[in-house]
């Protein structure tokens, strides 16, 4: 089998990190295969001569050349940054991805690196993930995308978008699955303590972080209902504690948040749910009655909705401090 050229694309400010992610992983998948197995030739290029990346590293680079498939790794974005202002100064690597998937070969973003990717494009009317923390500014941004920001990869029809940071690996292992085989891509995950078991992102969100829709009447709504977690839910007497309808409550609420009060609470008690389990050894029914749930496999059923896991599993993960008592529900 031939090997498969990979090039990443450097440019001003990138992350250095997911510059070199790939290509390191790539390598070992490469001593791995060994001498007889799948190779890959892998550059740093760029459109410009020289690139200083994140933190003020210089990157060497290669010019831009025809590759099978374009890495664009992601940058350092918070919220609130002005992101014309960021991109504008990228025209000339934008023009080079867009016209790399005008050859029909491969495009993949890391983390953020989709923003570059919509610039150019390439996300209308396609299936695409990014960093969860910036998902819903990637949706206002382009709303022709078909948003999924609980998958760790999304691939639709040769353009290929990835969670944040770590995904990158998750991406260069279904690389390697597909161009060495499993046993190289498993063998190689081994080598290197990359998970490559994961399946969402969802897990690892921190509703904390996220800016909560509505305004004064929803977030009172949701004021009372986190103060209430652990109390059955009774749309009547939330209702009147507003001095409201029910068909008022749940039409302003719905206006402003998006979404029913029920689902907001449930969503409040799996973030509770979530901070015991990683920060505590309460059992599984302990905890499910602490957030308003008599039977701990109606709550287990519940998160593992919200989140992607199993209460146990989900603690195995992310606790911590446990004392290791086993809960198998």
């Amino acid at each position: 089998m031939s090997a498969l050229r990979v090039g990443v694309l450097a440019y001003p400010g990138c992350f250095a990190s997911e510059v070199f992610g790939v290509p390191d992983l790539l390598t070992m998948a490469k001593h791995i295969a060994g001498p007889t197995g799948a190779g890959y030739e892998v550059a740093i290029v760029s459109p410009r001569r020289r690139v200083i990346a994140s933190g003020g590293v210089a990157l060497a680079v290669s010019p831009l050349r025809e590759v099978d498939v374009l890495v664009v790794p992601g940058f350092e974005l918070v919220p609130g940054l002005d992101l014309d202002a960021k991109l504008g100064p990228l025209a000339a690597e934008i023009a080079a991805i867009r016209a790399h998937a005008a050859t029909g070969n491969a495009v993949v973003s890391i983390c953020v690196g989709a923003f570059l990717l919509a610039e150019a494009g390439l996300l209308d009317g396609r299936g695409a993930t990014t960093a969860w923390l910036f998902a819903e500014d990637l949706a206002r941004r382009c709303p022709a995308a078909e948003l999924r920001p609980d998958h760790l990869v999304v691939t639709d029809t040769g353009v290929t978008t990835t969670a944040a940071f770590s995904a990158m690996y998750d991406f260069a292992l279904d690389l390697i699955r597909q161009h060495s085989g499993v046993r190289v891509a498993r063998t190689t995950a081994r080598v290197t303590l990359v998970d490559d078991a994961r399946t969402s992102q969802t897990p690892y969100v921190d509703a904390r972080l996220l800016p909560e829709p509505g305004n004064d009447f929803a977030r009172k709504v949701m004021r009372r209902l986190d103060q209430n977690l652990a109390t059955r839910y009774d749309l009547a007497t939330l209702a009147d504690t507003f001095n409201v309808s029910t068909r008022t409550l749940l039409r302003r609420f719905a206006n402003e948040a998006g979404r029913t009060p029920l689902e907001y609470l449930q969503s409040a008690r799996v973030r509770r749910a979530r901070h015991l389990l990683e920060t505590t050894d309460r059992t599984i029914a302990s905890i499910a009655a602490a957030v308003g749930y008599k039977d701990p496999a109606t709550f287990s059923t519940l998160f593992a909705t919200h989140t992607g896991q199993r209460p146990t599993t989900y603690r195995a993960a992310f606790n911590r401090s446990a004392s290791g008592k086993v809960d198998t529900i």
